[in-house]
């Protein structure tokens, strides 16, 4: 954005206190913000003529760099966890990988589930696709399939996406909790007041 002297087109379309004052000369809306110790900036450069306002610029970008912090705040990065597995697994070693995944997906990260090949276990891809199948299905209700199960190099693996349905079950659930605690809270001192 221009400010103040970096504006130097001849005339302006000016707003002021969201009142709009019309086309003025450049150096009389430059004139006007001085007087009230304000900038002139140019806030849509590409309007004919270019739209300026008399702001304090300062305040301005400290609004605008907190309401941009709030919005990141707000908002979780997604990251990419990995499980991985070998073709000779035991169900028990299965089961501890399949809970591993399902806190994953509950803290609402992507997870990648790998099935690792040696030597000529990559012979029978079909053994590994049964596993990472009834793995997904052990997580059909947290978990989405994002990317379905393919061979890349030594290992084949899927991508599971946590499921928008569990994420709004979980927030119900977590309401459901807060309400819970306020009445809990609230009855003994109703109990109290009677």
């Amino acid at each position: 954005m221009r400010i103040n002297e970096q504006i130097r087109v001849p005339q302006v379309r000016l707003i002021k206190d969201e009142e709009q004052l019309g086309v003025v000369p450049t150096l009389d809306a430059l004139r006007m913000a001085e007087a009230a110790n304000l900038d002139l900036v140019e806030i849509a450069p590409t309007a004919s003529p270019p739209v300026c306002k008399i702001m304090d610029y300062g305040k301005f970008k400290y609004e605008q760099s907190k309401r941009e912090r709030d919005s990141r705040r707000g908002s979780k990065q997604v990251e990419l966890r990995e499980v991985r597995m070998r073709v000779k697994i035991d169900t028990h070693d299965r089961d501890f990988k399949i809970r591993t995944a399902r806190k994953l997906l509950a803290e609402g990260d992507k997870v990648r589930v790998s099935v690792m090949f040696r030597a000529r276990e990559i012979t029978h891809p079909e053994v590994a696709q049964e596993l990472l199948t009834g793995f997904y299905d052990q997580l059909k209700d947290i978990a989405d399939l994002e990317r379905s199960p393919m061979i890349e190099g030594r290992f084949m693996s899927m991508t599971l996406d946590p499921s928008k349905k569990a994420a709004a079950a979980t927030q119900v659930k977590a309401r459901e909790a807060s309400r819970a605690a306020a009445t809990a809270a609230t009855a003994p001192a109703a109990a109290a007041a009677e």
